[in-house]
């Protein structure tokens, strides 16, 4: 819970306040209490900084102060539990400068600003709809051509841009005398809705309001669907619609009543983001064992067994500074002037996606070029083992943590030692088996006894129950 609901590990004493009552009711309050943290806010920014693109340049030229002003914006709007639709309808809508209303960076994250190029990009992030497919032909499988890929970029024909005197600030506006034009044909198009009717727009009409108003609306089929599956998906590994951003007839859901159950919930509930957390969260689905049984060890669609997967880029570095009170220092050299965060900043706190960091990298942080949800990866490789087994930077980590010096300074028997170093990385006790062979590597090692409590923690670091949420 604390993993999917804010991103980071319970401390060793929450850990144990939690083991010792695990009822229903004491979980749902644990649920509320995350959703009032600092923390809560910070993880999910980064989910929405990944679709949104925020970074400062190439092949998407956000900028670094727009950045700051960008993420901030989308910060507060999440800490404050905006309603969804109000979030959605003031990105579509913005005008202005980019250092003055962060919403317009919405329309300056892109690799290029073509009204197709926005129309597609908004439709892939608000509706999970790839209409990419029909940007130069008809898609594969669904009724969308050409001339529906046209028909929805030109309710963005009239943004345009105009820079300032102040250095990399721009502005966003509608001119209301561009209009959209069929490249072949050279005939006007007019904007029509994906799947829908095509509104009367004024000549003199910025025509982004009757979109937003479209598409935020209690009854579109896209808009309410497409996220609460997003959210399914960031809690559980998997989409009721998978991939995430892939919402098309010929993709149906695994479960239709449950996206159709929980579409409606957010709905009734004006939009309200936690209210779908709070659902899942505390839902039988996502409190049951990650241990398949005879029954169900072939299913990975059905949601028999919590699906196990990996620790995000950012949750494991996250873990693995909190465990043992080391941090890393954060920068940026794209571009000038510098940027830098502060020590003591978490990876899931970085505002930036140019933001240097290796072992972001190295674990799979998407470089947010595109809106896609499968350009973060959670792929295992060797380069990954290598580095959890050898690496001088971990090694370094470990021999100088203060947590760990703590623990030494205590002096506390070897259970009580392993029981504390259990609860602080994974949240649990160890079982008698665990706890007697690491009793035992620590007796055996006594005279050299601060590098074989590093060893222990190092080794439960390279566990899958660490690396995994399970």
């Amino acid at each position: 819970v604390y993993l999917d609901e804010i991103g980071v590990l319970p401390t060793a004493k929450e850990s144990r306040e939690f083991l010792a009552d695990r009822s229903p009711d004491k979980r749902a309050k644990l649920i509320d209490r995350l959703l009032k943290r600092d923390e809560y806010a910070d993880f999910w920014a980064l989910k929405w900084s990944d679709l949104l693109r925020i970074k400062s340049e190439y092949p998407v030229r956000v900028w670094p102060k727009a950045v700051a002003i960008y993420y901030k914006w989308l910060h507060d709007s999440l800490a404050q539990n905006k309603p969804y639709n109000q979030l959605v309808t003031e990105l579509l809508t913005a005008n202005g400068s980019d250092f003055r209303n962060p919403a317009v960076n919405y329309y300056r994250a892109m690799q290029d600003r073509a009204p197709q190029t926005i129309g597609e990009t908004t439709a892939l992030v608000f509706m999970g709809a790839r209409v990419g497919c029909a940007h130069c032909h008809s898609h594969p499988t669904e009724s969308w051509g050409v001339k529906d890929d046209l028909a929805l970029a030109a309710f963005f024909s009239r943004i345009k841009y105009k820079t300032t005197l102040e250095w990399k600030e721009e502005i966003v506006y509608a001119d209301v005398r561009a209009t959209m034009r069929d490249p072949r044909s050279r005939v006007i198009v007019a904007p029509k809705f994906l799947t829908g009717p095509a509104p009367e727009v004024a000549k003199e009409e910025d025509p982004r309001a009757r979109f937003a108003q479209w598409l935020t609306a209690p009854e579109n089929p896209w808009f309410a669907r497409n996220v609460v599956n997003r959210i399914w998906y960031w809690l559980m590994g998997r989409g009721i619609v998978h991939e995430p951003d892939d919402m098309r007839s010929t993709n149906p859901p695994e479960n239709p009543e449950l996206l159709d159950y929980l579409a409606r919930e957010l709905v009734t509930h004006n939009f309200d983001l936690q209210h779908i957390y709070r659902l899942i969260l505390n839902s039988r689905t996502y409190q049951t064992t990650s241990v398949p049984n005879q029954w169900n060890a072939w299913d990975s669609h059905h949601f028999s067994h919590y699906p196990i997967h990996r620790l995000t880029a950012e949750q494991m570095l996250d873990a693995i500074s909190q465990t043992t009170e080391t941090y890393e220092k954060f920068w940026s050299i794209i571009p000038e002037p510098y940027s830098n965060w502060p020590m003591g900043t978490r990876a899931e706190q970085i505002s930036d996606g140019n933001t240097t960091c290796s072992f972001l990298d190295l674990f799979g942080r998407p470089g947010r070029d595109t809106p896609f949800e499968s350009e973060r990866s959670s792929e295992a490789s060797l380069r990954q083992e290598l580095y959890l087994l050898n690496s001088e930077q971990l090694a370094g980590k470990l021999s100088s943590s203060p947590s760990i010096a703590r623990l030494l300074k205590a002096n506390m028997k070897d259970p009580d030692l392993v029981d504390e170093i259990y609860l602080m990385t994974l949240s649990r006790f160890p079982s008698a088996d665990e706890k007697q062979k690491l009793v035992a590597y620590l007796t055996k090692n006594s005279t050299a006894r601060p590098t074989a409590v590093q060893d222990v923690v190092w080794a439960v670091f390279n566990t899958k129950e660490f690396l995994f949420n399970h």
